[in-house]
């Protein structure tokens, strides 16, 4: 007769294998629905290619031109990841600020809201005229697209903490780099975790906006040269490939995330 143990431990392994493919199968189910609802568009209605391509069009745009495109893919996940990096360390640093120092608060969250009233992409002809059409332009522009959720977010989880651990942490003698070192922060990554997530699903929007304004290289610019071309089927494709690109990182950052905050999933 088997041992339970032995049998439970084996249950228990393959329990986390079948959860894990739970989603991948959503996602497989996800797209082909997609792509037959789309398909059905094109042959019921008789799109001309121009207008609306067949997905197969597509599938073989994506295989005749996968050099081009790879290539645009890898400027354009450049500029979301440093994007990213920086948006993330400029919300950080002012959320930080805004906790630290009071009277800051006062003056920066005024102007914090404010700036969120401009339009980001107006402000893409004058970033590329002042740091050029290079991809520094793109990497500010993603930064300033996800700067605000990621500071209210953070300051938001910093200065909710349950007052009873602040109380407790002051009764014990700890100093205020202490208790936000120990207390504040961790506290706050449930939230921040929020904002991040957030900031990675609309990072892509401002690199492309700022590759739409001005740029030689990268999927934006790549679409708008097929565009003008009446080259739909590989705008198509490089949109297709800027989704997955999107949905990949946004899944990648999910994991990482609740690798780093057990507590929160």
């Amino acid at each position: 007769m088997p041992d339970i143990s032995v049998i439970d431990r084996i249950s228990d392994q393959k329990a986390p294998q079948k959860n894990a493919l739970k989603p991948l199968l959503r996602i497989i189910i996800s797209c082909m629905v997609i792509v037959g609802l789309w398909q059905t568009v094109v042959v019921f209605f008789g799109m001309p290619a121009y207008i609306l391509p067949a997905p197969v069009d597509v599938f073989v745009k994506l295989l005749q031109r996968y050099d081009i495109l790879l290539k645009h893919t890898l400027v354009t996940a450049q500029e979301i990841i440093l994007g990213l990096f920086l948006g993330l360390f400029m919300g950080l640093f002012f959320a930080l600020q805004m906790l630290l120092f009071k009277p800051i608060k006062h003056w920066l969250l005024p102007i914090l809201i404010a700036s969120q009233a401009i339009p980001v992409f107006a402000l893409a002809p004058l970033l590329m005229l002042w740091l050029g059409y290079g991809i520094a332009s793109k990497i500010v522009m993603a930064a300033l697209i996800i700067f605000f959720p990621v500071t209210t977010c953070c300051f938001d989880g910093l200065r909710n903490t349950p007052s009873g651990y602040l109380d407790l942490a002051q009764t014990m003698g700890a100093t205020k780099w202490q208790m936000l070192r120990h207390i504040q922060f961790p506290a706050s990554l449930p939230t921040l975790a929020s904002g991040i997530r957030v900031a990675v699903v609309i990072a892509p929007i401002g690199a492309v906006a700022g590759e739409w304004v001005g740029s030689s290289q990268g999927l934006g610019y790549l679409m708008l040269q097929a565009n003008a071309r009446m080259m739909i089927d590989e705008m198509f494709a490089a949109l297709f490939i800027l989704s997955l690109l999107s949905v990949l990182l946004y899944f990648a950052v999910d994991k990482l995330l609740k690798k780093c905050i057990p507590w929160e999933a």
